[in-house]
This record gives C-alpha cells, sequence and structure tokens, in this order.
C-alpha cells in the first residue's frame, strides 16, 4: 500500500509541477524554437517541451476511458511532444502548441493501439476509426445503451465508417465492458482516485485568442490550396476528409452517378494535388497537421 500511495503522489506532483509551468509569450516560443532548431540549444528544447507538458497531460486525459494507466499515456505524448520539437520549422508561422498537438494525439493513440487488447482482433485503417469514433458516433444518435444497439443504429455507424455491422456491434460490446468511472480507485488497495490526477485550470486568454488565430490560418491555407481542385475534386475532399461526419465512398458515388471505386481515385488525385499546393506554400503538410493525405 505504501508504494501505491507514493506512486499515485509522484503522479499528482508531477501534474501539479506541470500546471504551474509559465506558458511562453509567441515571439519568446519563437526564439525558443530558433536556439533549438540552429544552436541545438537543449536548455532552449527543456523550456520549449516543459511549458507544453500541460498540453501532453490535458490530451493523456482523454484516453483514459480505455483503462490505461495515465501515468503511461502522459509518457507516450511527451514521445510526440519531442518529436514534434525535433520537426518543428518556426518559420512556417504556427504556434507550437498547434503543430504538437498532431504529434502527441498520434503517438498516445498509437500507445492504445498497442496495448489495448480489442484491437488485436484487426488494426486496419477502419478498425481504428471505429474504435476511436463509435463513442462520438452513438451519442450523436441518442444511443448511449450498454453495448446491445438496434438494428438500425447499428447499419447507421456501420454505413457511416464504412465497416461491417459485426464490427460495430463486437466493438461496442467490447468498449461498454471496459468503462471506468473518474470516482474509481486508482488500485484495490489504495483511496486515491482517478479524478485525483486531474486539475481543471482554464485555458489563459493569450493562448484562446492565439489558437484562434493559428486555426484561421489554417483554414486561409486550406482554402488557397483547395483551388487547386476542380468541383468534383473538392466535394469528395470536402466530404471525405474535412468533416466530423465522414460520407462512405458508396454514398458519394450514388450522389455523383459514379462508382465507389471511381470516387476512391478521384479522391487519391485530389489528394495529390492538394499535397502538392500545400508543399509549395507551406513545406511538408503531413507534419503542419493540416490535412490527412492518406
Amino acid at each position: 500500500m505504501a508504494i501505491s500511495m507514493t506512486s499515485d503522489n509522484a503522479d499528482r506532483r508531477f501534474v501539479r509541477t506541470a500546471m504551474k509551468k509559465p506558458m511562453l509569450s509567441q515571439e519568446h516560443e519563437m526564439d525558443l524554437a530558433l536556439r533549438w532548431r540552429d544552436a541545438k540549444d537543449e536548455k532552449a528544447l527543456h523550456e520549449l517541451t516543459g511549458a507544453y507538458m500541460r498540453l501532453v497531460i490535458s490530451m493523456a486525459s482523454k484516453f483514459r476511458h480505455y483503462g490505461l494507466a495515465l501515468s503511461d499515456l502522459v509518457q507516450e505524448g511527451n514521445v510526440g511532444l519531442m518529436q514534434a520539437a525535433a520537426r518543428f520549422d518556426p518559420d512556417r508561422e504556427v504556434r507550437f502548441s498547434t503543430y504538437a498537438s498532431w504529434w502527441i494525439r498520434s503517438s498516445i493513440q498509437d500507445f492504445v493501439l498497442r496495448n489495448w487488447s480489442i484491437v488485436r482482433t484487426g488494426t486496419t485503417a477502419a478498425q481504428k476509426s471505429l474504435f476511436f469514433n463509435l463513442k462520438r458516433l452513438r451519442a450523436k444518435i441518442d444511443d448511449t445503451g450498454d453495448g446491445i444497439m438496434t438494428p438500425e443504429n447499428r447499419a447507421w455507424i456501420a454505413t457511416h465508417l464504412g465497416v461491417p455491422e459485426r464490427d460495430v456491434e463486437s466493438m461496442a460490446s467490447r468498449l461498454s465492458a471496459s468503462d471506468r468511472s473518474l470516482n474509481a480507485p486508482l488500485a484495490t488497495d489504495s483511496e486515491a482516485q482517478w479524478q485525483d490526477l486531474l486539475e481543471d485550470e482554464g485555458e489563459p486568454t493569450e493562448d484562446r485568442v492565439m489558437e484562434s488565430r493559428d486555426s484561421q490560418r489554417r483554414k486561409v491555407w486550406i482554402a488557397e490550396a483547395l483551388k487547386s481542385l476542380t468541383d468534383r475534386e473538392n466535394l469528395i475532399i470536402r466530404e471525405r476528409r474535412l468533416t466530423d461526419d465522414t460520407v462512405t465512398l458508396e454514398v458519394l458515388g450514388k450522389r455523383l452517378g459514379i462508382s465507389k471505386e471511381r470516387v476512391r481515385q478521384i479522391e487519391h488525385q485530389a489528394l495529390g494535388k492538394l499535397r502538392t499546393a500545400l508543399v509549395t506554400m507551406l513545406g511538408d503538410p503531413e507534419e503542419t497537421g493540416l490535412i490527412p493525405i492518406r
């Protein structure tokens, strides 16, 4: 018990320490990023990444319901943070937090997929999409049951994500079985709870303003790149890549009067055009996280 409590206290101290790190102004952040990129100044790197550990903790906490230790999720998120620091180009005039978010989320998701048993039955892109989006889609259609879904809801989600209905039902049952309350103890011999590791400190006004500005800049870049597409390519990209409610190839094929395979070909061609346009403007669009190009 003493060992468990010591570990719990260490986690809480780590979270509190990270949350108390001062936020960086845009100018100071730029200076740190340039010092690290141009002179490999490790002190600048540590200050830059240390200031954004709160971002790692915030994003890691969103994956805690998969039954993995928050400390492990934070550690993996930190790997993504370091990858972002190694690749970040301050000349692109994007805030580091905006750029790093993609790398942090990707690293944590990969860790969840490697360690959560349910995905061992399938790790295709469709299965991953089902794994990370099922709960959101069920909530959208007001289906918040205990894993048993109606045939209509199961069919809707299967069509929406492009997976077999049996996969939807299987994933729903497994996800439902592993839900964890924030009031649940961290260990059987500990009084500490999961919620003890979380702190709710409102995002500073400066951060909200900078994030809004970065978001507007990304929208401008994407809008400019989309001008290189035909009307049909534009429609397919918007419906397939730029909306939370992704439309299936089959649905788009019926709407456009073409086969779903033809829709896939047009999408691939359009992504190539977008990549070329974004590379011309920014460098590597995949690293900026502006648009999923695969």
